[in-house]
């Protein structure tokens, strides 16, 4: 570009369509309009992040308890399931789990107060055929 055909700096000139269109813009383009500046961010965004992670941390703790939780109950289904019984289970029905003298788990219906064995914890077979803990 010649130094000639350059334009004032306070004219809207688009030298790609050779047009002057000031008028297109979405913002102030006269000598006397305000000046554009960027807000400052930086509080803004440090609070923000600040929040967000609280959040996450917070959502995170829930989806560790819940993980915690289903492994609890996984690791009780696998060790009534790799018990020893007799008997088919039914569902809805109380069961006690104790372990023999080689440490082996078996399941009976036994009560902990009617014998002696080396007791665990009392369950019931849910509809889902999943064993719960029964709280005492």
């Amino acid at each position: 570009m010649k130094e000639e055909d350059k334009k004032p700096d306070n004219v809207v000139f688009d030298e790609e369509s050779n047009s002057y269109n000031a008028g297109l813009k979405a913002y102030a383009t006269n000598v006397g309009a305000p000046s554009i500046t960027t807000p400052d961010t930086v509080t803004w965004k440090n609070v923000n992040i600040d929040k967000v992670n609280k959040q996450v941390k917070a959502r995170y703790d829930e989806l560790k308890a819940e993980y915690d939780a289903l492994m609890e109950k996984f690791e009780y289904n696998n060790l009534i399931y790799n018990a020893r019984f007799n008997f088919e289970p039914i569902v809805g029905e109380t069961y006690h789990l104790y372990r023999d003298k080689y440490q082996q788990p078996f399941l009976s219906i036994i009560a902990p107060s009617q014998c002696n064995f080396d007791y665990v914890e009392t369950f019931r077979l849910n509809a889902d055929k999943m064993w719960e803990v029964v709280e005492d």
